[in-house]
């Protein structure tokens, strides 16, 4: 495989070493015992994973080389607090933590800036949540969030609110089998409006064709205006089969129009 070159901080990418995923979890196990030889070489054998991350963000302005060295950041700290234990492949860990990181950056530099107070209870906000995500091995709800840190729901909610970095409608928040789940899957269509029985007719027709299950999913997707996940808890199936299922159904609902 040949990878295109890319100049980031002095460093010819194109070059950089590519790890099976053995050898990640040797190197992961000596960076536990204490090796710094082995984090060494575990950081440079992840470059490639940082700047994948780092070319979501490209078009917003920043220096690109900014973006990787803040990158690097996420990656060493995703080194230090991986634990192998939760059967995770070290990508799926690490990628989060790299773009919270670059988050975190471009939030910091931001031109919109928020009140110091408001910065510094979402800071607490975010420490607690780190903490019980480690603590119930799960995201903490945000009432459970308020209650660590001991402030009011709503001002927690609006702290956290505060320091978000906008995404598009189309940023892919997961991706299963290929198939991407996009933030704009998660949003709630508003039902009603002058138009909304003509609406009907007109999907009532269009969907005859599908089978029972697409119907379904596409009925409460289109006229019900649920999202994927209530879609998904309902019919008892994942959000994943659930969106391959509406785009599969949406592809041939267009073929024959």
């Amino acid at each position: 495989m040949h990878y295109q070159k890319v100049d980031l901080c002095g460093i010819n990418t194109a070059k950089l070493p590519v790890l099976r995923e053995s050898e990640k979890t040797e190197l992961l196990r000596r960076v536990r015992a204490g090796d710094a030889a082995a984090r060494e070489e575990m950081i440079c054998g992840n470059l490639r994973l940082v700047l994948s991350v780092v070319q979501k963000f490209a078009g917003r302005g920043e220096n690109p080389d900014d973006l990787f060295q803040v990158g690097c950041i996420g990656l060493m700290k995703a080194i230090d607090n991986f634990d192998p234990s939760l059967g995770l492949r070290f990508s799926t860990y690490g990628q989060p933590m790299i773009a919270g990181e670059i988050r975190r950056f471009l939030r910091d530099n931001n031109a919109m800036r928020v009140s110091r107070s408001l910065r510094d209870t979402a800071f607490r906000a975010m420490q607690a949540k780190e903490a019980l995500q480690k603590r119930l091995g799960r995201e903490p709800y945000l009432r459970e969030i308020a209650e660590e840190v001991g402030l009011p729901l709503r001002a927690v909610s609006l702290a956290l609110e505060s320091v978000v970095e906008p995404v598009s409608l189309f940023e892919p928040l997961y991706s299963d089998g290929g198939d991407a789940v996009f933030l704009m899957d998660q949003v709630r269509e508003t039902a009603g409006g002058e138009d909304s029985w003509i609406s009907d007719i007109q999907f009532r027709d269009s969907v005859s064709h599908l089978s029972e299950r697409e119907r379904k999913i596409m009925a409460l997707r289109y006229l019900s205006g649920k999202t994927q996940m209530e879609v998904a808890s309902e019919i008892g199936i994942s959000q994943a089969q659930v969106s391959r299922l509406e785009k599969n159904a949406l592809r041939r609902i267009k073929s024959e129009m």
